[in-house]
């Protein structure tokens, strides 16, 4: 069997947490790919909201393993609260989860680190969440990092201080004041209990669970244009957030990918700084921000909006060989009366319809195209049949300009408020 993605395709906050729970059902195992505590997957059903860090979205759902695979960075102290949550809903979480023992760990001192370096930035900082993604990938790349394996040395204790010390000596380069000793503390205990958890070679297991026929979803985290190597940087995270991360945050082969989810607005948002084109920052921006409740699940900052932009998803697309597309918060569009849709930039004296390489907000300015908009209240909707014409037509115009099909429509944050189309196929 094949390993099907699900991903982002615009700055994160995409609503991937909700569409893998709808998903699940049809898979055996759920995998986390990258990132860590800095993605907030918010789920919602039976009148509960649920969110997610570091867990995969499928946890809520008897008889599937979940698994945070070798891509994933974890805090300890986040990942046991997490935990802890979700036991106090009665979840049997032990026996669904299981954690890759490549998976690197973030210390407190890997936090502290980010917040100085963001500090020192002053207004050139890049918005970072602050739960130390940054230091811990950077450790990763430098061959110095702390991974869950290393929990179950007898040295453990020695290689914690090493890096500790490293930390410490690289914080004195900033003025920047901390408390380690309590933090350090509670690291050390979650960290323990880390232990209680089945640890896995997670690359053996889950292409032996490939060739015994189990299905797998592999899940991503924040978004395409949040991706290391192909997103605005330097305003982007600190892992491969496209298809190719699920290979290497997984073990898995390119030539074993089969669907590619893509998720996408109806709209776009972005949290922190970094390029945006087609931002309103205007009533129009606040009014879709209040509709959508655009605030960050991880940290509750308030969410740039804006009209979504066709040349960056159609680069997404094209990235992460999107085979469906996804498109979520359908419903926060309606009441309004005209809805622009980005087609091309106009660009340094002429209109480009593609990303360039260097992509500035002072340089950039987006050419729209208008749509009619529709005032019925989507979120009552249990048929895709049952959608307005001019939705309809926002659907269709968007399939023939992206050139992919779009499979599902979400019209509401609960799993019961998404509309399968027939071009579905898992």
């Amino acid at each position: 069997m094949k390993v099907d993605v699900l991903l982002g395709l615009q700055w994160g906050d995409e609503g991937k947490g909700k569409v893998v729970d709808v998903l699940t059902p049809k898979y055996d195992i759920i995998a986390r790919f990258q990132g860590g505590p800095n993605a907030g997957h918010t789920l919602e059903f039976n009148g509960f909201k649920h969110v997610l860090h570091t867990i995969p979205s499928g946890i809520f759902h008897e008889n599937k393993i979940n698994v945070v695979g070798n891509g994933v960075v974890i805090d300890p102290i986040i990942f046991m609260k997490e935990i802890d949550a979700l036991k106090d809903q009665n979840f049997n979480i032990n026996e669904r989860l299981v954690l890759s023992r490549k998976a690197h760990l973030i210390l407190p001192t890997h936090k502290m680190l980010d917040a100085a370096s963001e500090q020192a930035k002053g207004k050139k900082k890049i918005g970072s969440t602050l739960k130390g993604i940054g230091p811990t990938y950077m450790d990763k790349t430098g061959r110095n990092g702390l991974r869950i394996g290393d929990i179950e040395s007898k040295d453990f204790r020695e290689k914690y201080n090493n890096l500790k010390a490293k930390h410490l000596q690289l914080l004195g380069q900033f003025d920047f004041e901390f408390d380690l000793e309590e933090m350090e503390k509670e690291w050390l205990v979650a960290a323990n209990k880390l232990k209680e958890f089945t640890l896995i070679d997670s690359e053996h297991y889950l292409n032996n669970a490939r060739k015994e026929s189990k299905t797998i979803l592999a899940e991503g985290a924040q978004g395409t244009l949040l991706d290391i190597d192909f997103g605005s940087y330097p305003f982007v995270t600190s892992s491969n957030t496209v298809t190719a991360g699920a290979c290497t945050g997984l073990g898995i082969a390119p030539n074993q990918i089969g669907e590619v989810f893509g998720i996408f607005k109806a709209y776009c948002t972005r949290v922190g700084s970094g390029p945006f084109p087609t931002e309103l920052e205007n009533e129009t921006g606040e009014l879709l921000r209040k509709a959508g409740h655009e605030f960050g699940a991880t940290t509750g900052r308030p969410r740039r909006c804006g009209w979504i932009d066709l040349p960056a998803l159609k680069y997404a697309i094209m990235i992460n060989g999107v085979t469906q597309l996804i498109m979520t918060k359908a419903d926060v569009l309606t009441s309004f009366k005209k809805i622009k849709v980005c087609t091309k930039y106009s660009y340094k004296g002429e209109q480009i319809d593609y990303l360039p390489f260097d992509v500035l907000d002072e340089e950039m300015a987006p050419v729209y195209e208008e749509l009619e908009g529709w005032d019925e209240d989507l979120t009552g909707l249990s048929d895709i049949s049952e959608i307005p014409a001019s939705l309809n037509n926002y659907i269709n115009y968007l399939e023939e300009k992206l050139e992919t099909p779009i499979t599902i429509v979400s019209v509401g944050p609960d799993r019961n408020q998404t509309l399968l189309r027939e071009k579905l196929t898992i």
